[in-house]
């Protein structure tokens, strides 16, 4: 049977379980559904195989690929909502961006609103990341470290090399 596009799953693909914090438990549920856990064994968070709000499978590795591991997906491909690992490090960084006492009121909230471009890869992106790189040296002492720390794997890589450089 031919692939159709417009169907939900591509064959190609196998189903990744990644937990709700984003720990990648198992690129090939299918391949290898005895390395699928119910609970993920490095923070004991639930796990999911599909969107929790649409349902539509996570894309594991290609068939092609022999060995390898699947970059953890920001967003849902068929409903564009972000995973809840997405919603979750947004989350602290905000929260993390509203203690920062070495910054103003309104630059607290500014760093914090830059977050949620930041992880789009859209034109506002570069916008945002000149403001918040800006902003979190402004802070400085640790905010700059824990930023790279929580929102590295978050980020586009051109996102990635406008804060942090080619070699983030």
């Amino acid at each position: 049977m031919e692939w159709d596009p417009f169907q939900e799953e591509d064959p190609q693909y196998d189903v990744a379980q990644i937990c709700l914090n984003g720990h990648i438990i198992n690129d090939r549920c299918e391949f290898s559904p005895e390395h699928c856990e119910d609970y993920c064994s490095k923070c004991g968070e639930k796990t999911i195989k599909g969107c929790p709000l649409c349902n539509c499978l996570i894309r594991g590795l290609h068939s092609s690929v022999i060995v390898g591991q699947i970059s953890r997906p920001r967003f849902c491909r068929k409903c564009g909502k972000p995973y809840p690992w997405t919603t979750r490090t947004l989350e602290a960084a905000k929260a993390y961006a509203h203690e920062l006492q070495s910054l103003t009121g309104e630059e607290r909230i500014q760093l914090a609103l830059s977050l949620d471009d930041l992880v789009k890869d859209t034109p506002m992106a570069q916008v945002s990341a000149g403001r918040f790189k800006r902003l979190a040296a402004k802070a400085g002492g640790e905010a700059p470290g824990f930023f790279k720390d929580t929102l590295v794997d978050l980020v586009s890589e051109t996102v990635k090399k406008a804060i942090w450089g080619p070699a983030a």
